[in-house]
């Protein structure tokens, strides 16, 4: 007996293979987007990282630098004190050796420069200034003292005769008893040029 089956049955649509639906299509480019996305800012903080190790050595060096020039630069800094001391010291011995040779500059100028019927009694000195007190048998010799002094070019002009009185000395008889006030100059230092006046416009 033959059976006739007249419902209609669904059937199953077979699947082509290799072929994928659109939401797997969505997943695998989402997967994709989010892989590339992980990767690249997993470089970034990578690069970031070198680049920060590449600071920290700079830095390092750079601190190291400053410390070493640190050091130099106290070194030159002490260097330059202890140069200024010295510079002191020796300007100090040179006015000290030109003080030591100026009385006996003045006293060989003067002692030349005495005449005769003339004699020293007391030689003061304050700073540059001398004050020269004695005796002298004449007027004449005595200005001839003054005008001898001055010819040494070791005093300033003019040599001053700051007193000069007659007296009388029991074995002397009358003398000219003399205070005259000189002050040095030393000729081999060099004098100072003259300011320039400016022009007057026309």
């Amino acid at each position: 007996m033959i059976r006739i089956n007249l419902l209609t049955t669904e059937r199953k649509v077979a699947k082509a293979p290799g072929l994928m639906t659109e939401a797997r299509r969505v997943t695998l480019g989402a997967s994709a987007v989010l892989l590339v996305t992980v990767l690249g800012l997993g470089w970034w903080f990578w690069s970031l990282h070198q680049q920060s190790q590449l600071l920290d050595i700079d830095i390092a060096s750079a601190e190291l630098d400053t410390r070493q020039l640190r050091a130099v630069l106290s070194k030159v800094q002490k260097f330059e004190a202890r140069k200024a001391q010295l510079q002191q010291r020796v300007t100090l011995i040179e006015q000290l050796r030109k003080g030591q040779t100026a009385p006996v500059r003045v006293l060989d100028q003067i002692s030349r420069s005495v005449p005769d019927r003339l004699w020293l009694a007391n030689m003061k000195q304050a700073d540059t200034e001398f004050t020269l007190d004695g005796y002298a048998t004449t007027m004449t010799a005595l200005s001839d003292f003054v005008a001898s002094i001055e010819d040494t070019k070791w005093f300033r002009k003019p040599v001053e005769i700051i007193d000069s009185q007659l007296t009388t000395d029991a074995k002397t008889g009358d003398v000219v008893k003399f205070v005259v006030k000189a002050n040095y100059v030393d000729p081999d230092m060099p004098v100072p040029a003259a300011p320039v006046k400016p022009r007057a416009a026309k």
